[in-house]
């Protein structure tokens, strides 16, 4: 079964302030509901009461969550934590009822082909497939993988942009928030990336840098899962980097190495 993933831009400030939980107060309704979809989309979490004892479900995955992003462990919606649960965000889940890359998928050759369906109306096509190459660049230099454009028929990685409904059963919800996803090494949709065309897509600082997001989406696309390492590129939440000379963290290296081996 393959599930989508979904890359998120957020420009992330360093800062140093202690977690204050919010009011209990009807204006926090709002922040109440938005974290219980939150966690039911991303924590697999089903249970109705948020506001029960101490030990409630509720507050049992505010503190799973919690300590996956490395935020201080309180089991409340404080500051912090609706800071992070509201920064857009890749769609694959951090925890769930299943495991998203069960049984390690992987694809069995090492080269592949991809074709770019469409484009986006920010970018000129050279713009756009100058950031996919580079980004595809980005794993092929650490692995033995090559990857090769086709302009027509099938190829191994579909790529497109679509707005909100658009065929797959994973909507995209307009600017902002879900960023794009990407299917993981399989038949048919495995490997397919799919943007979202309602973003501000470009090739710098200003608006979503298509080629940072591409390279997390290809990540997903070879076979590899989230990481917990805030400087991985994996990492669930993305900040800028220069794509001038952009290098894979280690975290990534190690974990791509581990499925397709070092670069020959």
């Amino acid at each position: 079964f393959l599930f989508p993933s979904a890359l998120v831009l957020a420009f992330v400030m360093l800062t140093f302030a202690v977690p204050v939980p919010l009011p209990e107060t009807e204006a926090n309704q709002d922040d109440l509901q938005y974290a219980k979809e939150y966690l039911k989309q991303f924590y697999n979490f089903s249970a109705t009461d948020v506001r029960g004892r101490l030990g409630n479900p509720f507050a049992k995955m505010i503190k799973t969550m919690q300590i996956f992003f490395g935020l201080k462990i309180t089991g409340k919606l404080d500051t912090d934590t609706m800071e992070m649960m509201k920064k857009p965000r890749c769609g694959v889940p951090d925890i769930g009822a299943y495991t998203i890359f069960a049984g390690r998928p992987k694809w069995l050759k090492n080269t592949l082909t991809y074709r770019i369906k469409n484009y986006t109306p920010d970018l000129s096509h050279s713009e756009v497939e100058q950031a996919i190459q580079m980004a595809f660049k980005v794993w092929s230099d650490v692995t033995p993988l090559r990857f090769i454009k086709v302009s027509t028929g099938t190829a191994d990685i579909l790529i497109l942009f679509a707005s909100r409904y658009h065929g797959d059963n994973f909507p995209f919800d307009g600017p902002s928030k879900v960023l794009a996803h990407a299917f993981t090494p399989g038949p048919g949709i495995g490997g397919d990336t799919h943007f979202d065309k309602d973003e501000k897509w470009s090739t710098n600082w200003k608006g979503i840098n298509l080629f940072l997001v591409a390279a997390h989406e290809f990540g997903h696309a070879l076979g590899l899962d989230h990481s917990s390492d805030p400087n991985a590129l994996m990492y669930p939440t993305y900040k800028y980097a220069n794509p001038v000379d952009y290098h894979l963290p280690p975290d990534d290296v190690q974990g791509i190495q581990a499925l397709y081996g070092k670069a020959t």
